[in-house]
């Protein structure tokens, strides 16, 4: 995936935005800041302002940038559709505005639903990243990457029309949990258990079986 240099300045300065907010609200900001939830959204971790309006926003960018990087070396990244390239350039930016909001939200005393917020977002990712998995070729840093995968193109092309499928459902099940909220810690970790270990059961299988 050749770096597109345009996209990762866009995105780096979305990432930053929230540093500006924080600055904004500083003297509304207490000195210590609920930062880290449960997947039940109850506040589990905590950082000052300072690592919070600054800290976090750079440790995301730094995330981002290495993302990049690595995916911009892999020698089959011209196997990687164009638009699960985009995805790649906007995940963290999203996550940078979904996580800082609600952080500042939170530490202004707004009543904010961190279950809610945590559980949609990652409900929505899983469509996103499920809807793309089918079209994505073989590669070394996008996608179920296992020894008989990356063997042999007809593994690679089933294990990820499985995956696909089950990301987009599990995305689904995700995003309904976000609103009605059983047993989330438990759903979350079934989920993405599932979504994860069955695709790669079912692609050596395969290489087993068929080849």
């Amino acid at each position: 995936m050749k770096m597109n240099k345009k996209i990762l300045g866009l995105t780096s300065v979305m990432i930053l935005l929230p540093v500006l907010v924080g600055c904004f609200f500083w003297n509304r900001l207490p000195e210590t800041m609920a930062t880290h939830f449960k997947l039940s959204g109850q506040a589990n971790g905590f950082s000052s302002r300072w690592v919070t309006v600054f800290g976090l926003p750079s440790f995301l960018l730094v995330i981002h940038w290495l993302c990049i990087f690595v995916t911009s070396k892999d020698p089959k990244s011209s196997n990687v559709n164009p638009k699960a390239r985009h995805l790649v350039y906007w995940i963290i930016p999203l996550a940078s505005w979904f996580a800082l909001g609600s952080i500042y939200a939170h530490a202004l005393g707004y009543a904010v639903n961190h279950a809610l917020i945590i559980n949609a977002f990652l409900g929505l990712l899983l469509m996103a990243i499920g809807n793309y998995m089918p079209k994505i070729r073989r590669n070394y840093t996008i996608g179920i990457r296992l020894p008989w995968t990356l063997d042999n193109d007809d593994n690679w092309i089933r294990t990820h029309r499985l995956a696909g499928k089950m990301w987009v459902i599990g995305g689904v099940l995700l995003f309904v949990n976000a609103f009605i909220q059983i047993a989330v810690d438990l759903v979350v970790l079934l989920i993405f258990g599932i979504v994860i270990v069955v695709p790669m059961i079912y692609s050596y299988w395969l290489a087993r079986a068929l080849y």
